[in-house]
Order: structure tokens, then sequence, then C-alpha cells
């Protein structure tokens, strides 16, 4: 949609998909830079020609390796020169960036053109996806209704041009991350967020797992067909995979302000981004320590191979970066108070216990964070300690002795037998992924 006073030559050739993309085995760094240049020039011809205020939408910093950050610079340098442009990192209610973070993130981008949103009192409320609408997408498993509550400052700052930028790959809660995503999430308001994560923990996360559009996914088309459609927005959706030397690349580039544009990214990072593989006796993962520093975000260890692992198997979570549980005090308490103890157990301290039933995103991430018994969840963190990680239901490694036996610098993604004759599965990145038996795909 066209702000007033932002008049755009009219294309009479309408396309029905997105406005263009880029799909190789590997996009260097300088064609990316050629199509970061193609998009904004896009964004003139079809928003605004003549812009005053750009917002751009990256996403936080566990989502780094994306290069999101460094594409987000991108676009600054280039509309900087003709509009004012902030930044606002989709953070959802995740903690706010340091400047150090920023500036390791974000480049050049100076510090106060960088904006914070806090989940808690930036919402403004929109409308809501009625309860009955929700009960018949998640048949029946979800009954309430989800207020669609997003940062007021999408509607207050008089925007020309919004560039949402992200990493599509499989998501524990909406089956591929990103798209409107960056909108209800990494943008939304308390309501939001609570009630969108316990309906889909409910219909639940393996349901979930890389599934194209999820009942939470049909959920947020419907909202921003309804409550987002002026908005001069335009999506820029990264797909990225690992290449023959095991090296994580940019295979995907999608541009375009529809759903399709969201699709063609999903199909291909479902191709490219989810690994078959048999039954995993025991899985050994890195949760980078500059990006993870939570079992909030760390825990994607846990969402991305549980579908791969055998019963009775072992994940193994190398987590230098570890020094809490959840990114907020409460949400921490909350995790420490009540652990990962399986969903039938937290749906029933759930129902019993208000500070779950206000903070249900908490909730649903306990749900997520369980193994349900199934298989064993070690943790080697490189801050908590061994009666903290035992606390919340988490068996404990030692981060050095761990580091000595599992060193990330001398294994390769997939299949390593060690010295010692033991086989383990190695995954490097497992945010970049999603891993799955045949039978569970």
């Amino acid at each position: 949609m066209v702000p007033e006073g932002c008049p755009v030559s009219i294309n009479l050739n309408l396309k029905i998909m997105a406005w263009f993309f880029e799909k190789k085995s590997e996009i260097k760094k300088e064609e990316i830079k050629t199509l970061v240049e193609k998009s904004a020039k896009e964004c003139l011809n079809r928003l605004c020609n003549n812009p005053k205020k750009v917002l751009l939408l990256p996403p936080d910093i566990t989502r780094a390796h994306s290069g999101a950050g460094w594409i987000t610079e991108l676009f600054y340098r280039f509309f900087s020169s003709m509009a004012d442009v902030y930044v606002m990192p989709t953070l959802g209610q995740h903690v706010p960036h340091t400047e150090e973070q920023n500036k390791w993130m974000f480049g050049s981008i100076p510090e106060e053109k960088i904006l914070k949103h806090n989940w808690l009192t930036d919402g403004k409320r929109l409308g809501v996806i009625p309860a009955e609408y929700v009960s018949q997408i998640t048949e029946g498993k979800a009954d309430w209704e989800i207020p669609i509550s997003i940062n007021k400052i999408l509607f207050e700052g008089n925007w020309d041009i919004i560039i949402n930028i992200g990493h599509v790959v499989p998501h524990e809660v909406l089956g591929f991350a990103n798209h409107n995503k960056n909108y209800f999430i990494g943008l939304g308001g308390k309501e939001t967020i609570c009630a969108s994560h316990m309906a889909a923990a409910i219909y639940g996360i393996e349901n979930n797992l890389g599934s194209l559009v999820t009942p939470l996914r049909h959920c947020f088309n419907k909202a921003e067909n309804e409550f987002l459609n002026k908005l001069p927005n335009v999506y820029v959706q990264l797909v990225m995979a690992y290449n023959e030397n095991g090296k994580l690349v940019h295979t995907g580039y999608y541009c375009g302000d529809d759903t399709d544009t969201y699709l063609l990214a999903a199909k291909q990072s479902m191709k490219e981004n989810i690994t078959i593989v048999p039954p995993l006796k025991k899985v050994v993962a890195y949760m980078q320590g500059d990006e993870f520093f939570s079992t909030w975000v760390a825990n994607k260890a846990i969402y991305r191979t549980r579908k791969a692992l055998a019963d009775g198997g072992e994940l193994i979570i190398l987590a230098p970066g570890l020094k809490r549980f959840g990114e907020q005090d409460e949400v921490d308490a909350i995790i420490r108070k009540y652990g990962y103890v399986g969903t039938e157990k937290v749906l029933e301290l759930w129902k019993q216990n208000e500070i779950l039933q206000d903070l249900t995103h908490a909730t649903a991430h306990l749900i997520h964070g369980s193994s349900e018994g199934r298989f064993k969840i070690t943790y080697a963190p490189g801050h908590l300690s061994k009666e903290e990680i035992e606390s919340v239901n988490f068996s404990y490694l030692d981060y050095g002795k761990a580091i000595e036996m599992y060193n990330p610098e001398k294994l390769h993604n997939g299949f390593n037998v060690l010295p010692n004759g033991e086989e383990i599965y190695f995954i490097s990145t497992p945010s970049a992924g999603l891993w799955t038996t045949k039978d569970k795909i």
C-alpha cells in the first residue's frame, strides 16, 4: 500500500508472486550487495520514490549468523542519503541488544538510530483473531482468541518504506520462521506473544516443525490481511544451507510484499534445511557463545533435533555462552521454579498457577523444552552450575570436559567416530535447520 504523498510509477504488468528472487547453490556476498540495491530501488519504484522516513526490521542477535546484520547496514547506507532511517530489531520478548552487540551486528549504523522494542509497554491492540477461528484451525486444541497487539511505532512513525529482513528456516512455533512472524512475534505485545505461543504449544511442537503453513501461521496471515494491509511493507527473505565445505552460505534471496514471497522461500528451506537421518542415539549440538546466552534460545538445539533422536537417545548441548534460563527475570524465575517437566505436568501446573496463566509464553516454553521423557538432554554450559542445570530437569556435563570429548573445531557436521570408538552426530548450528527421521517428516 502506497502512503499519501509518495507517488510511484504505475506498473501495469502486475505479478502475482514475489517482486523477484535469486536461488542458487551459493550466493556470494557481492551478489547479495547487488540484490539489496535492487530491492531498495524496487521499494522506490513500488512504495515511495521520495521517502522521508524508512524503517528497517532485522531479526535479533540470535539470527546474526544469517548475515541480516550487514544486510541491514547495506539498506541503511542506501536510504540514509535521502531519508531519515531507523532500525528496530524484532526482539519479541528477548533482551534488547547492548550498544556493543549492535555494533557487532549492524556495523556503522549509529546507536541513536537503533530503536528498542519493549513487548510489555509498546504494543497497540489492532483487533483479535476470534476464538472460533483459532479453535477451528487448531482442530479444537486451542479455544481462545488471539489478540493482535504490535509495536505502536509502526502506525505512528509516518513511515514511507518498511523493510522486513529475515532468515527463513524451520521453526518450532510457526513451522518456518520469518515473514509476518517478525511483526506478530518480533514486534508483538505481551497479549499476542502469550496467546499465540500457547496455542502453538498446545497444537504440538512436532506438528509445527517444518510445516509450510501451521495453524498459527494461518492466524497471522489472517491478521496481516486485516490489520497490516496499509503498511508500506516489503519482505526480504534469506535462505541458507551448508556448502560442500560445511560452511553455512546464502542460497536464496526473496523480495516481495505478499505471502508468496514467504512460501517460495519456505519451500526452498524445506528442501535445503531439513535433513533426513536414521534415529540418532547421540547428538552433540554447538550453540555459539556470542549468540546464545539463555536456554530460552539455546533450547533450539532441542527443538530442531527432537524428531531425529531415538527413544532412549541423548542430546548433548555445548553452550559456552549460557548464563541464565529465561531472557527476562520473571521468566528465568518461572523456569527455575517449575523446570522442563513435560506437557502433561506443565498443563496441570498451568491450570493451578496465576503466573503461568499470565505469562503463557513461558508456559509454552516449558512444554517445548521437554523431551517428554523420550530422550536425555544434557547441557554443558559455560556459566551455569551443575545444581542449576539439574534443578530444571536437564543433565549436566562440565563444559571443559565436554570440549575435550567433543571439540567443535575437530568435528564435522554429521556422523563422527571418536578416538574411543564412540559414534556421534554433530550439528554446528542447530538453529539453521531441522533434523528428522523419515517417518516424522
